[in-house]
């Protein structure tokens, strides 16, 4: 869709290169999203149920845990609530565009174009954006002790 929406007046004996570097460039951003977002968020799989009823709410999920048997320490319990605590909290400290493309791009799972078209910017700043702000994440909560991958 890309090559035909921006290179479709290109020679055609250019577009094979364009293909290839359009398909690497989404690949690309792809597995850094993936990385990404299972480095941060790994720890919120551990509220889902096993059965797959449609819409997860985790409040109703964390609620229903501690009313159970549960076979994980409190220590455990007490570390991954701080975790994620300490996450939730980096995030927020984080300037607000990069915020905001960091959530869009890693959270809601938003593409690029979709997060420059939300945010009105290029997608080279959405780009900028969220590297910087995994960069600022990882320093901070590397600071604080949290190991992220």
């Amino acid at each position: 869709m890309k090559l035909a929406e921006h290179y479709g007046d290109k020679p055609v004996a250019e577009l094979p290169m364009l293909f290839q570097r359009i398909l690497s460039n989404c690949t690309l951003d792809w597995f850094r999203r993936q990385k990404t977002h299972n480095a941060l968020f790994t720890n919120m799989g551990d509220f889902e149920s096993a059965s797959d009823e449609g819409d997860f709410d985790l409040l109703e999920t964390l609620q229903a845990s501690s009313n159970s048997e549960q076979n994980e320490s409190a220590e455990s319990q007490t570390e991954r609530a701080q975790t994620l605590l300490e996450i939730e909290t980096q995030i927020q400290q984080l300037p607000a565009r990069q915020r905001e493309a960091f959530l869009m791009r890693y959270w809601e799972e938003m593409g690029v174009s979709e997060t420059a078209a939300a945010m009105g910017c290029s997608q080279g700043s959405v780009k900028t954006h969220c590297s910087r702000a995994v960069q600022a994440l990882g320093r901070a909560l590397t600071a604080k002790g949290i190991k992220l991958w």
